[in-house]
């Protein structure tokens, strides 16, 4: 910006980040970026240290998600950035606009096995839309720029690879400025056949996926909602994409999704997928139901064309920006009569009547009734102590979320179970591991969450086995004032992987037991508060409790939930096969 000016590549490096709005990092302090590092502080730029890099990126995956702006994680070369390739993969599966910086060793010893060397581009090649390799330093801001730049318009992750003696010597450099992609509405053809196809459609249905979120483009699809009278239903783990309060939202498809959603989109003619790859995670069949309707026409709506008719068969595509998208088919059926405004009184009836069946069930679905569930509850109830039903807590969890919540949840079975029960009013509210499906997320990605937005209540909900995986994050809570509060449901099992173990092996236990002191004791040893529920009255009042701590003392609290360990349905009852076992001294695993 300006004339070009004598620098150091460390300071073009740092100038750059600030031209692109950077005022927070996530990582952990090194060598190989300290001559950069030390000049964050004039820049405006805070250093997040955290306990695990791991969570740094996880970290800059829920500041990205919330805010729509970068998150950006560092790391010292070698295991610092290894450290890292998990926690981008899911940012790459939530197309999230992170990027990595990795600081490599020095260019004279690569390839010679020194300390801490590694090839650092390969680890990353699988889950980054684009990788920059500073090969001279005097191109530090103009690949800096274009790693921030490709991160926002391919809508992912980028990698930023330096080695560390290029943050040293001296060059004439002008920063560049930052280039944002104005993605429009799509094609006129295709928008043109996608709203004659609409005006048409006697039952159409909406799917509010994740790219409404990211184009901010709620609005617009509320608009052409109400324009069509049609259902609304969240594509998998977008519980934020559309108001729950709107009297058109049926909530999510896919895992543990919502009955009443599956059961409406079930009587599409036409389908808008707005803002949605269509993952096969979000359209498997789910409680029972093969829902994905067979002979609708499908309008795929998606920034990248890659995508369109994937996953899919489409009848027509449109690479654009949901929100545009969205807007423009609203104005091309302004004016027009369509085939559904005479049933749109009905189907609004129908629609409420499908929701309330839904709700119905919800409440009185109290607890898991299969075989293994039911044995599991009367034996605790001979245990010592006091176990509360996942589905029950969960309700009540959600009776208690405070207004403008950001929500995140793990990866596991009462998480997944949770999906039926986190509704939202706003969009940029609800973080979940995507298609990555890894443990240990929820916790630092609220943690960046709340970073991001302070004012806004951050609650994350975590199972025993993902929670160990991250819990030494409450310490990046408690030591730099990024106050938030966890919800850990202790039912001493990895829930998920033993449902597998229910319902294809016999009941036959390998690795699935964990026995965990206090959840809520380990926190306070970390300088955080802790309440122990044992009771289902006390859950929405420890909720509220914890919350106007994090809101009014700054301070984090972990919420430990003591539950039975009944289990809900498993992921997907086709990912495994009934064992066949040959070898006689096998004979009786099957």
């Amino acid at each position: 910006m300006g004339e070009p000016r004598k620098m150091t590549p460390s300071e073009a490096f740092v100038e750059t980040m600030a031209a692109n709005g950077v005022t927070d990092i996530f990582g952990i302090m090194g060598s190989a970026f300290m001559d950069a590092m030390d000049i964050f502080a004039p820049a405006g730029i805070r250093l997040v240290p955290v306990v695990h890099e791991q969570g740094a990126a996880h970290m800059a995956d829920g500041y990205a998600r919330v805010s729509g702006r970068h998150g950006v994680v560092i790391g010292q070369n070698g295991p610092g950035i290894s450290n890292c390739v998990t926690a981008i993969a899911a940012a790459y599966w939530a197309h999230s606009p992170v990027v990595m910086v990795t600081p490599e060793a020095g260019s004279m010893g690569i390839g010679l096995g020194g300390f801490q060397e590694a090839n650092q581009l390969p680890m990353f090649q699988e889950f980054t839309k684009y990788q920059a390799h500073v090969n001279n330093p005097k191109r530090m801001p103009e690949l800096t720029a274009r790693a921030f730049d490709r991160a926002m318009s391919e809508i992912g992750p980028t990698q930023l690879n330096i080695p560390r003696d290029f943050f040293y010597g001296e060059l004439e450099a002008e920063i560049p400025v930052p280039q944002r992609l104005d993605r429009g509405a799509g094609g006129t053809r295709s928008l043109d056949e996608a709203a004659d196809l609409l005006a048409g459609a006697e039952f159409p249905v909406i799917i509010s996926g994740g790219g409404v979120v990211m184009a901010d483009g709620v609005e617009q699809c509320k608009a052409l909602a109400e324009r069509l009278g049609a259902p609304v239903v969240n594509s998998y783990q977008h519980n934020d994409s559309f108001p729950a309060s709107h009297p058109q939202w049926c909530g999510p498809l896919g895992y543990q999704g919502s009955k009443a959603a599956m059961k409406l989109i079930s009587k599409a003619d036409v389908v808008l997928a707005l803002g949605t790859r269509l993952g096969p995670f979000g359209t498997l069949p789910q409680h029972g139901m093969d829902y994905w309707p067979k002979d609708a026409k499908i309008i795929q709506v998606d920034a990248d064309h890659k995508m369109l008719g994937l996953v899919k068969k489409i009848t027509v595509g449109i690479c654009a920006d949901a929100g545009e998208a969205a807007a423009a088919l609203t104005e091309r059926l302004t004016g027009r009569t369509l085939a559904c405004d005479a049933t749109a009184a009905q189907r609004a009836a129908e629609t409420k009547a499908e929701k309330d069946a839904w709700e119905k069930e919800l409440t009185e679905w109290t607890h898991e009734t299969d075989p293994y569930s039911l044995d599991m509850i009367a034996e605790q109830e001979q245990e010592e102590g006091n176990w509360l039903h996942p589905r029950q807590v969960l309700r009540e969890l959600e009776k208690a979320m405070p207004e403008h919540v950001m929500v995140s949840t793990d990866i596991g079975n009462i998480n997944s179970v949770a999906h039926s029960y986190l509704r939202f009013e706003e969009p940029r509210s609800f973080f979940a591991p995507m298609s990555f499906g890894n443990c240990g997320y929820a916790l630092p990605t609220i943690i960046g969450a709340k970073a991001a937005a302070p004012e806004r209540p951050a609650i994350a909900y975590a199972g025993d086995g993902a929670w160990a995986m991250s819990m030494g994050e409450i310490l990046t809570a408690v030591r730099h004032d990024i106050p938030v509060t966890a919800v850990v449901f202790h039912n001493r099992q990895w829930g998920a992987e033993k449902k597998n173990q229910v319902d294809f092996y016999n009941r036959r236990f390998v690795a699935g037991e964990l026995e965990s002191p206090s959840f809520a004791g380990i926190a306070e040893s970390m300088g955080a508060d802790g309440i122990v529920v044992e009771k289902l009255e006390e859950v929405g009042p420890a909720l509220r409790k914890a919350v106007e701590a994090q809101m009014t003392k700054g301070r984090t609290t972990v919420v430990e939930i003591m539950c039975t360990r009944e289990l809900g349905d498993p992921f997907r009852r086709d990912a495994l096969s009934k064992p066949v076992r040959y070898l006689e001294k096998y004979s009786d695993y099957v």
